[in-house]
């Protein structure tokens, strides 16, 4: 394959991502499903020579192709999340239950549901499911759109459109975002601790430092330095006493890619976790100024940014597929995954939110049917491939083959069972939702 066919290929591949969140509005197809099929087309063909899809030989590019993915995914559904939070508002903390919720009761559970499985079905060391357990847990609601919140409100929206529309801050939209907002961060300290695990050395005398850096510790720094640096750049963008410091009145949007890259730095050079300082900068940045339209124009350009790195992940995902990504995968494997996604996370997920459920006709409140979609709706996506690059470029890990084969088949199987069910579901409790408000 000649480097002018290569280029061919990438942009009938980018107008095709173009078009088709158009095309696959009204049907149960999704364009992440057709961007992986066209990549498996696509490593149907000849590469230039030299060049490998092998995970295991690129674990650098795919750490920082998909770890960039992922901040872009996390500064976007930051921006787009139309639910304050006010730290100091106990009531504002229950309109949140649902994620509260996922993330406390459902990421553990999940992660534990999938350790086991990978210990007893597949045989791995106790480290290694353990690892397995915090790759797969992250959600990742960037492949299923129709799951997720969309553009920022904003004051000089058309009444008129805004009325027909639908509301995109419902209680299972919000769910789903924000718990993949803030649970990309919330794995990092199940991988840390498998990777300690495999280094050796670590006794239960270690647990305490554990909990209290990787758990509590990191958490807290990325907490806070998100939230002080979207404080700052907002402060900055909407309130500057300098004309021209003031980007809001300037319309230049870049200050959304800024921020991602100042919270994400500041974030990891002080030991915090940037996943989380980068979401919390963008929601902050959200609450500078919530109505202004300068909102709506930084997220479009993270939007097409995702986009982006979105389809070259998926076209990359598709290509390796037909190039031996699969060549590992055994019964264990398929087993993990669809046990995974269509028991572990909806019984985890239902559980969570069912028990001691709060009223549903109050914010934050789902019925059950609500219940059931945020339980099921957990997509596995690119943040699964991260924190896997990222956990084999740190320690060697045993069946480290095995364990890409089965989280690419997990994604895919994600991609290709929620992207199915999406939109008939969504439709159908946007349509009773509807009713009942009626």
């Amino acid at each position: 394959m000649t480097g002018a066919a290569v280029y061919l290929l990438l942009g009938l591949s980018l107008l095709l991502a173009i078009v088709l969140p158009q095309v696959t509005q009204r049907i149960a197809l999704s364009p992440p499903m057709v961007l992986v099929a066209v990549g498996m087309l696509i490593g149907l063909l000849p590469l230039p020579d030299g060049v490998s899809l092998d995970p295991e030989a690129n674990r650098t590019v795919v750490t920082h192709v998909t770890e960039f993915t992922v901040l872009v995914s996390l500064m976007g559904v930051g921006l787009a999340i139309e639910r304050t939070l006010d730290l100091r508002s106990w009531r504002s903390w229950r309109t949140w239950s649902p994620v509260w919720r996922l993330l406390v009761v459902t990421m553990p559970l999940t992660i534990l549901g999938v350790a086991v499985l990978g210990w007893w079905v597949a045989g791995l060391a106790p480290a290694v499911a353990l690892l397995l357990g915090a790759v797969l847990a992250p959600t990742d609601p960037v492949l299923a759109s129709d799951v997720q919140v969309g553009e920022p409100l904003t004051e000089d929206i058309d009444e008129r459109e805004d009325r027909e529309a639908p509301t995109e801050d419902d209680d299972i939209r919000f769910s789903l975002t924000a718990e993949a907002g803030l649970n990309d961060g919330l794995a990092f300290p199940f991988v840390h601790l498998a990777l300690l695990l495999l280094a050796g050395g670590f006794t239960v005398l270690d647990v305490g430092t554990w909990i209290g850096w990787y758990v509590v510790g990191k958490i807290v720094l990325g907490v806070a330095v998100g939230i002080a640096t979207g404080w700052m750049l907002g402060r900055q963008a909407f309130h500057s006493r300098s004309d021209k410091l003031r980007l809001a009145d300037h319309g230049e949007p870049l200050l959304a890619l800024a921020a991602l890259l100042a919270a994400y730095g500041a974030a990891e050079l002080v030991g915090g976790y940037g996943f989380l300082a980068v979401f919390a900068c963008a929601m902050r940045l959200r609450a500078s100024e919530r109505g202004h339209s300068y909102q709506r124009a930084m997220h479009g350009v993270v939007e097409r940014l995702e986009r982006l790195m979105t389809l070259m992940v998926l076209l990359v995902l598709g290509m390796a597929m037909t190039r031996g990504l699969f060549d590992h995968l055994d019964w264990r494997g398929v087993l993990v995954a669809l046990a995974l996604v269509l028991v572990v996370r909806p019984l985890a997920g239902y559980t969570a939110l069912s028990v001691l459920a709060r009223d549903e006709d109050r914010d934050g409140g789902l019925d059950r049917g609500e219940r059931v979609a945020v339980a099921f709706f957990g997509v596995r996506g690119v943040g699964s491939l991260f924190y896997l690059a990222y956990a084999t470029s740190h320690e060697h890990v045993p069946d480290e083959p095995w364990l890409w084969s089965t989280v690419a088949f997990t994604v895919i199987a994600s991609v290709l069972l929620h992207g199915v069910t999406a939109t008939p579901a969504m439709a159908r409790l946007d349509e009773r939702r509807g009713t009942r408000v009626s």
